[in-house]
């Protein structure tokens, strides 16, 4: 929990990182003022263990590691922490203890970006949509990058705010039309259980092209979603097109159902590598009314606020506000 009554020395500073599937971003930050220097992002695929990419940090930056924080995309649980799109496994004690950590906390990487929300500004929030923001009410917050994550964000009775991480980038999918069925035949010819990140996330992209190819009858070759985003901006690709389109009224329809589960009239907030990239088109496809389209519901849907996060680093914010209180707490 956040509690505002507290402080830190102004001088307090500590070292942050937000670790997904691909990259793995360090920065120093300043748990008073927030402002975040030293920024290095990592490719996770070039060390072998999270301890590596840490001294490695320490020293090209020539920060000392003393009060540490991490978000992390897998569930964190127990102390045995094993990454969901990655190889990387560790004991939360052992690594303390093994770096000579003063402070070492874990959270999930959708805590973190829920724990952002409150650093945000007005600027650095993209309204898709309409609906207005309930003070206090709770929030929801999804980001499609290497995986789908998850979460939402409620205030307690006394103003604090609390994180509730979750696995919801893993339910099931649920198609809502003809097409939408052949394209859950295709994944599901290749990959058995069809989970939402399998549609929603940077390699649900590259499925969704191939997937969609295969209903039109066509062959091609598979793209990277890198690729296709750049070929559905340029509008030289049709498929492309219609994939990031396909892509955005799928997001419509988990980020309300997401929106319904804890009525977050307080907004659902998007955050992740792949939306802010192809915002430009996200306006202009079914999110919004597929948000919406709750039949009975339908109103409440209309009346929660959907939000692209466009601040840079909000996750490294996210994981300092944790820290911010995790410190505040042990006082």
């Amino acid at each position: 929990m956040v509690n505002e009554t507290e402080t830190l020395a102004p001088d307090t500073c500590a070292v942050v990182a937000d670790i997904g599937g691909t990259n793995a971003r360090f920065c120093r930050i300043n748990l008073t003022t927030f402002e975040l220097d030293r920024v290095q992002v990592f490719a996770c695929a070039d060390y072998p263990t999270l301890t590596d990419v840490m001294t490695a940090y320490s020293r090209e930056q020539d920060v000392p590691l003393e009060h540490v924080a991490i978000a992390i995309a897998c569930p964190v649980d127990t102390d045995e922490i094993n990454m969901t799109n990655h190889h990387w496994q560790f004991s939360i004690r052992g690594v303390r203890k093994s770096m000579g950590l003063k402070t070492f906390k874990v959270l999930n990487d959708f805590a973190a970006a829920a724990m952002s929300i409150v650093t945000l500004q007005p600027h650095e929030l993209k309204q898709i949509g309409g609906g207005k923001i309930t003070p206090k009410a709770p929030k929801a917050v999804l980001g499609a990058g290497t995986g789908l994550g998850v979460g939402h964000l409620i205030t307690l009775p006394d103003g604090q705010v609390m994180p509730l991480p979750g696995e919801g980038g893993h339910v099931d999918w649920a198609p809502t039309n003809e097409k939408e069925w052949a394209i859950h035949r295709f994944i599901h010819n290749r990959f058995g259980r069809v989970s939402a990140e399998r549609v929603l996330s940077g390699p649900g992209l590259e499925t969704l092209y191939l997937a969609l190819a295969d209903y039109h009858g066509r062959n091609v070759v598979p793209l990277s979603a890198a690729k296709i985003g750049q070929r559905a901006l340029s509008g030289i690709d049709t498929l492309a097109l219609e994939t990031v389109n396909q892509f955005f009224a799928s997001l419509g329809s988990f980020a309300g159902n997401l929106a319904l589960n804890l009525n977050t009239y307080g907004g659902v907030y998007i955050a992740g590598g792949v939306v802010p990239k192809l915002m430009q088109l996200m306006a202009t496809s079914n999110f919004r009314a597929r948000f919406e389209h709750k039949g009975r519901f339908c109103q409440v849907a209309e009346a929660i606020p959907c939000f692209v996060i466009t601040a840079e680093h909000a996750g490294l914010r996210g994981v300092g506000q944790y820290l911010k209180q995790s410190l505040q707490h042990a006082k």
